[in-house]
């Protein structure tokens, strides 16, 4: 059964997850259920994130049935397959549900034989979703200077998600008008630049989000996470920001609204 712990519940609906993957297997039985919780605990808005075209199909339907989730499509760069088309990228956005081109990047953890090819297909959907004016949703994996090297030639709208490179590179982020994206992994006990990051960032420059079902945030960490353990999360920031969970809750939802149109 997936964790819905009782302290995760707030009154008002100021939730906004801005990256979760809820096409994930791991969802397939107890999604509706899920979903309905987090609307009734708080939950405003959640941005489902695809991961390539059957991915980018799925979220589409997955939005659609659901008020308060939204899609953002697009090939992730461990999902690259030599032959990619992202003419469907075109289309799909056509969805009034679309609303960014994600989750798309740079990853050279595992494998770096392919660099060349990622960054071709990371410029190729920066340059449509410049062309369809669409937020661009970026994952950054041990690939800090090709990332920036890219978003500074193609100078998108959007935000990079789960940061994880150093204050200079923050600094380089926001300069671009771009947004910084934490999860879970502010609450990690080996979380090291992160947090300084994060105690000093604008407030009208950070979102809120999962990464679920991964990065679930400490006390749960571990467990499949979902938007519903966002105010853990939220409440590490305020004690970093010398604030409030719900100041920072209105704050992270305040900006996804304005950077993805979501009303």
């Amino acid at each position: 059964m997936i964790p819905y712990p009782d302290d995760a519940k707030i009154n008002d609906r100021i939730i906004f997850d801005t990256h979760a993957h809820y096409d994930d297997e791991c969802f397939k039985d107890n999604l509706d259920v899920l979903l309905r919780q987090q609307k009734n605990s708080g939950v405003y808005s959640v941005i489902s994130c695809a991961v390539d075209y059957k991915s980018s199909l799925d979220t589409i339907k997955l939005a659609n049935r659901y008020d308060f989730v939204y899609a953002a499509i697009g090939t992730h760069p461990e999902n690259l397959t030599g032959n990619d088309d992202f003419s469907y990228l075109y289309q799909l956005s056509n969805n009034k549900k679309c609303v960014a081109i994600g989750e798309i990047g740079l990853d050279y953890h595992y494998d770096i034989s392919n660099k060349s090819a990622q960054i071709d297909a990371f410029k190729k959907q920066i340059i449509i979703a410049n062309e369809l004016d669409l937020p661009v949703i970026v994952h950054d994996r041990d690939a800090h200077s090709d990332t920036m090297n890219v978003l500074k030639e193609l100078k998108p709208k959007g935000v990079l998600h789960c940061f994880s490179g150093s204050e200079e590179m923050a600094k380089e982020i926001l300069k671009l008008g771009m947004y910084i994206g934490v999860g879970g992994v502010i609450t990690f006990k080996n979380a090291k630049k992160l947090p300084d990051i994060v105690k000093n960032l604008p407030e009208d420059r950070i979102l809120i989000e999962t990464d679920c079902p991964y990065l679930s945030p400490e006390p749960y960490r571990g467990k499949i996470c979902h938007s519903g353990l966002i105010p853990f999360t939220a409440e590490k920031i305020a004690q970093l920001r010398n604030t409030t969970r719900d100041d920072v809750l209105q704050a992270t939802c305040r900006n996804a609204k304005e950077l993805f149109g979501v009303l």
